[in-house]
Order: C-alpha cells, then sequence, then structure tokens
C-alpha cells in the first residue's frame, strides 16, 4: 500500500476541498496522510481568498480514525512510547488548527466516522451526515483511549453524550448522531448531502470573510478546548495504552475480527 496521494486538494474560487483519500483502509490516517494535512492547515492560515473548507472521504467513507498498522512496530519499548506520544500529541494540535482556521470548516460525513475521524467532525465548525454514516469511538476496545478528540466530542455533544460514547465504544447510527448533536443535520443520501453542503456554502459566502473569521475567534474566546496540560497528559496516557499488553491484544482481535480476551 503507498500513500502516493493521501489527501486530494481541490479548489473552486473561494472553496477549498480536503478528501481524505485512503479508501481501502476507509481513509485510516496515516502518518503521510497527517504530514499532508499539517501542511495543508499551514496554508490556509494565512490564505484569507480562501473562504470554505470541505472536509469528506473517499470511496464512502469518512475517516476510520488511526491506522492501527502504525501502532505495531519493532521499536524498544521507550522508542515506541517516545513516537506514539508524539504523534498523539501533533493530532490534538491538528484538530486544534482546523478549529482555528479563518475560513468556515465544514464536514460531509459518509460511511465510517470513527476514533480521530470524530476529531475531523467536531473540529469542523458545520457538520453534515448521510444516513447511513457511523460513528463510534472504539479506541477502549482496541486497548487504547480516545486521548485527543475527547475534548472534541465533548464540545459537540456534551459531557454526558461524549462519556456514553467513549465508554461504551459501541457504533451508533446517524439519526442518533444528530439526535445527541455530533452533527447538525442528516440527509438521505450522499446526492441529498451534496445538496445540502451546496446550500450551506452558499449561506457562508453571504457572510462578510472578515466577520465571519471575527466570529470565530469569538466563539474561540468562550472558553478553551480543554484545560492547561490535558493535551500533554492525553498524549502521555496514549502513548502508555499504545504499548500496552492491552493494546497488543485489542488490536490483534480487531484484525482478527474476534473478541478480545477481556471480552471474549
Amino acid at each position: 500500500m503507498t500513500d502516493e496521494n493521501p489527501l486530494l486538494v481541490t479548489r473552486e474560487g473561494p472553496v477549498v476541498r480536503a478528501i481524505m483519500n485512503r479508501p481501502e483502509r476507509r481513509n485510516a490516517l496515516s502518518t503521510a496522510m497527517g504530514e499532508a494535512w499539517d501542511r495543508l492547515l499551514a496554508e490556509l492560515a494565512t490564505d484569507r481568498s480562501a473562504r470554505v473548507l470541505v472536509i469528506s472521504g473517499a470511496g464512502g467513507h469518512f475517516c476510520a480514525g488511526l491506522d492501527l498498522t502504525e501502532v505495531a512496530s519493532d521499536e524498544t519499548p521507550e522508542q515506541k512510547l517516545a513516537r506514539q506520544q508524539a504523534r498523539n500529541r501533533r493530532t490534538g494540535a491538528r484538530f486544534g488548527d482546523i478549529a482555528a482556521l479563518p475560513q468556515v470548516v465544514i464536514a460531509a460525513i459518509e460511511g465510517s466516522c470513527h476514533a480521530g475521524g470524530l476529531g475531523f467532525a467536531c473540529a469542523a465548525d458545520i457538520a453534515l451526515a448521510s444516513a447511513t454514516s457511523r460513528f463510534a469511538a472504539p479506541e477502549v476496545r482496541r486497548g487504547l483511549v480516545p486521548a485527543q478528540i475527547l475534548p472534541w466530542l465533548v464540545r459537540r455533544a456534551g459531557r454526558p453524550a461524549a462519556t456514553r460514547l467513549v465508554l461504551e465504544a459501541a457504533v451508533i447510527d446517524a439519526p442518533e448522531a444528530g439526535r445527541i448533536g455530533l452533527v447538525h443535520q442528516v440527509l438521505a443520501d450522499a446526492t441529498a448531502l451534496e445538496a445540502q453542503l451546496q446550500r450551506t456554502i452558499a449561506a457562508v459566502l453571504e457572510g462578510a470573510p472578515g466577520a465571519l473569521a471575527e466570529t470565530k475567534g469569538l466563539l474561540s474566546a468562550l472558553g478553551p478546548i480543554s484545560p492547561d496540560g490535558y493535551a500533554e497528559a492525553g498524549a502521555a496516557a496514549f502513548a502508555r495504552t499504545a504499548s500496552s499488553e492491552e493494546a497488543a491484544e485489542g488490536i490483534a482481535a480487531f484484525k482478527a475480527r474476534r473478541k478480545p480476551v477481556w471480552a471474549a
């Protein structure tokens, strides 16, 4: 498997589209995709001619979260711990960079929106989903923790709904995601999703660019996404669990499509 073009970026006037492009892995986030995201976000942060960013996924899926094949490695425990901590820290910062963009960010969700995919969906300003979308924070079933997506889930859906989502780790459907506020609107199918996306873009473009950016700044000023120190603590917790025997078993069970020993 190659990662030659893991993030497809197109532009039509003031509208930029970023399509996560690893359909054979349900657009799971690889190192190469993360680096492509970071390059795009750095460009958009200073691009005042771009006014809307649309995030979606190729092949009928949004994003299945972290590519678990990159969690396993032949590194020493110390090397693995350091690498996972750095990667998770950057993941959290990436969601913050998306939310901080001056552009209005819209997530157009189809299919799987799991784990880190929820981070992209909740960091976006507006989230639209097709009725066939499915949402989950399955980390604890893999022996991991939802470290960097948790603050975004809490901000979008509230602490009670986020708590149930990350502790049960069950898949919920699009209507339930709409009911708890995880997404703003659920559309019947991909065609209806695209039609609503175009209406939303048109509505956003009616707003003055500077006023929209200032309004996003005011929304951010209402309070930080998480307390001081949380991002580092979350990265450390993820690194510990990713280096644990539980994660080794959880990921192996996931790949083999069986239950892990603690649930068998």
